[in-house]
Order: structure tokens, then sequence, then C-alpha cells
């Protein structure tokens, strides 16, 4: 099974198992990581925001223009910055790195 870490705020490195076609979001929720998804993946927010480790962005599929969109409104953004409902792992990304933002925006609740 491919797995991938999260690289939280405080630089702890957690490693998961990530099956194929699953989201990252949906990997930080089954295994505790405090990453979170107000819009539950429908590409509605920013708050999913992670920063992909650079020797992995380019193995991605390049975002749409919806995700570029909502990027634009997330917290802390990079160059290397996605959305982390729309990773979907593959074999390709098996090993994906990502770290988490230090805060996210939910133009929901922030108002």
């Amino acid at each position: 099974m491919p797995k991938m870490t999260f690289v939280k705020q405080d630089g702890t490195r957690v490693e998961c198992d990530a099956p194929l076609g699953l989201s990252v979001l949906e990997i930080a929720h089954r295994n505790g990581i405090d990453l979170e998804g107000a819009c539950e993946g429908s590409l509605a927010c920013s708050t999913c925001h992670v920063v992909v480790d650079p020797e992995w962005y380019e193995v991605l599929v390049e975002a749409s223009e919806d995700e570029e969109d909502m990027l634009d409104l997330a917290f802390g953004l990079t160059h290397t910055s996605r959305l982390g409902c729309q990773i979907r792992i593959t074999e390709e990304l098996d090993g994906l790195v990502v770290s988490l933002p230090s805060a996210t925006r939910n133009m929901m609740v922030d108002k």
C-alpha cells in the first residue's frame, strides 16, 4: 500500500497508509490529522490547504481553475500550495510529503 507523510506545524512527521484513490483530506481524517476540510471536499473552501514538498509538486496532476480560485483564499499560500481534497493518491504518489500550514481561513466562520 502507498504511504504518505504529513508534517505537522511543530515539525512532527506522521507517516500514514495512503490507499489508492483516496484524497489527502480523507487520509488525514482517517488518521486523526488536524486538517479541517469544512466543505467536506466539495471544492467550496480552502480549509484543507496543504503545502506539498517541492520534490512532489511536479508529480501532481495540475490544479484546476476552480482549485486555483479557492487557493487564492488560503492562509499562508506558497508556490507549492494545493487543496488536500483535490490530491488523489496514485501509485506515482507513494511517499508523498505535505506540510500543514500554521493556520487556515474559513470564510464562513471567520466573518
